[in-house]
């Protein structure tokens, strides 16, 4: 009976923006032609995020060993992004953003309960946090033309197969967890 009830209450969406290491070291990396649509989508959402007052979340990776180094300019988010000093950020060691970091507790504290991700690299570190939402009981899509990797062709595989939404699509679910 409890497990019909659950079924039956409507879930109210609380979305958040999770981009997923755009940094300069990663991104000197990826395909000219494949970054112009994937900046102008990423810009984009986090403006419709802002617009409709939802979280943007920054993810960086380093490795402690390899780098980037927190502390160099090449940790740094691509300048490209619109994205503010005051998002919160996180930073990893490892491809799941949520693997030894305080993301899900942030996330729980905020009541955010579906997350949007973009970034790079779509078959990693965007793939390996999709898979620890999912673990973690999330709702998770990917956005499309959102991501990057070293193969568009990888990426648009990562797209079709895992959840996804589109600009439009987001704009409406977002549009309709307003008041």
């Amino acid at each position: 009976m409890k497990e019909q009830k659950r079924k039956s209450e409507k879930k109210q969406v609380r979305p958040v923006l999770v981009l997923i290491d755009v940094q300069k070291s990663f991104m000197q990396y990826m395909e000219e032609k494949d970054s112009k649509l994937v900046y102008d989508t990423i810009n984009g959402t986090i403006a419709l995020f802002r617009y409709y007052n939802c979280p943007v979340i920054r993810v960086y990776h380093t490795d402690p060993h390899r780098g980037p180094s927190p502390d160099s300019d090449e940790f740094q988010f691509d300048p490209v992004f619109d994205v503010k000093l005051d998002d919160p950020k996180f930073v990893k060691n490892y491809p799941n953003a949520f693997k030894q970091t305080d993301l899900d507790k942030f996330l729980r504290e905020k009541g955010c309960n579906t997350l949007f991700l973009c970034g790079l690299s779509a078959v990693g570190c965007v793939l390996a946090t999709y898979h620890g939402a999912v673990d973690l009981d999330y709702d998770v899509f990917m956005i499309q033309n959102g991501l990057l990797s070293h193969n568009s062709s990888f990426t648009k595989f990562v797209e079709q197969a895992m959840q996804s939404v589109d600009y439009s699509t987001l704009s409406f679910i977002l549009a309709s967890t307003q008041g």
